[in-house]
């Protein structure tokens, strides 16, 4: 069988393919794809299918489990991967990391942020912002990481429409950002671009770093796990956390079952217990 013409609209995933995708999505970045979601899933695998030039989602699937290379898996990540995400969104953890967080980190020659799961960036750099304003010095480091090389690769690009940015504070607008000329766009200062360091990243492969971080942002990714890769990715992110060091996730999400690493500070913002001898301390 040739290719199909799908150009209006990718057809339904057969039940066997459906199942497939979904088990190799689970199995390679925790990505728990429910009954439900295979009409979301076609549409969005329906352009690798296309432009591969293979005649079903069957093909695909094949073609990425024997690709040694790794890129047909990055794309297969980059179009079912979810990059929602805004500048400011859920500000009221940004006012919290400003006045109970960044106040007892400022004795510190400098201080590092992941950033997890950074999407097309602008969660970065509205961190750069809020750290500038509050660390004049520019003693800090952003790392920000994400499994999508395409969300990377914008993110990188550091330039996003007007109407995204309208958001923004008049100040941080000037301070931080460029306009294009006519103000259709606006690019962050190289300076500023120069804070950040970006990667990528699967949280469900080993995750180590030089050091422990004192923040962290790991907002809106739990949620597309299932249990198993909930605990998977929560174990890594609280030993990549420093005792005392606080965590900001979605509030759509909870950690409150995994008691043993975390403590509830306010919602959607956790804290790892300060170790004091040869145990921890959450008082």
């Amino acid at each position: 069988m040739g290719p199909v013409d799908w150009a209006a609209g990718a057809r339904p995933l057969a039940a066997g393919e459906f199942d497939e995708i979904r088990r190799l999505a689970r199995r390679t970045f925790g990505l728990d794809l429910k009954p439900g979601k295979e009409q979301l899933v076609a549409a969005r695998l329906g352009r690798l299918v296309r432009g591969g030039g293979f005649s079903s989602y069957r093909q695909l699937y094949r073609h990425i489990v024997r690709d040694s290379t790794g890129e047909a898996l990055a794309a297969l990540i980059d179009a079912l991967a979810t990059n929602h995400t805004a500048f400011l969104r859920e500000p009221d953890h940004f006012q919290f990391l400003s006045e109970r967080v960044l106040p007892t980190l400022r004795g510190r020659s400098r201080v590092d942020i992941w950033c997890a799961a950074c999407s097309t960036g602008e969660e970065v750099w509205t961190l750069a912002c809020l750290l500038n304003d509050a660390l004049p010095s520019g003693g800090f480091r952003i790392t920000a990481t994400d499994i999508s090389g395409k969300a990377l690769a914008a993110a990188q690009r550091a330039a996003y429409p007007a109407a995204r940015c309208a958001n923004l504070p008049a100040a941080w607008l000037s301070r931080y950002f460029m306009p294009e000329p006519g103000g259709e766009a606006f690019h962050v200062r190289p300076a500023v671009r120069a804070q950040a360091a970006f990667s990528r990243l699967n949280l469900m492969e080993p995750v180590s770093w030089p050091r422990q971080f004192p923040v962290i942002f790991c907002r809106n990714v739990m949620i597309y796990f299932d249990a198993e890769a909930q605990q998977e990715a929560a174990g890594k992110l609280a030993a990549s956390l420093e005792p005392g060091g606080h965590l900001f996730i979605g509030h759509a999400e909870s950690l409150s079952r995994f008691s043993q690493w975390f403590e509830y500070v306010r919602p959607a913002v956790y804290r790892k217990p300060a170790k004091q001898g040869g145990g921890w301390n959450k008082s």
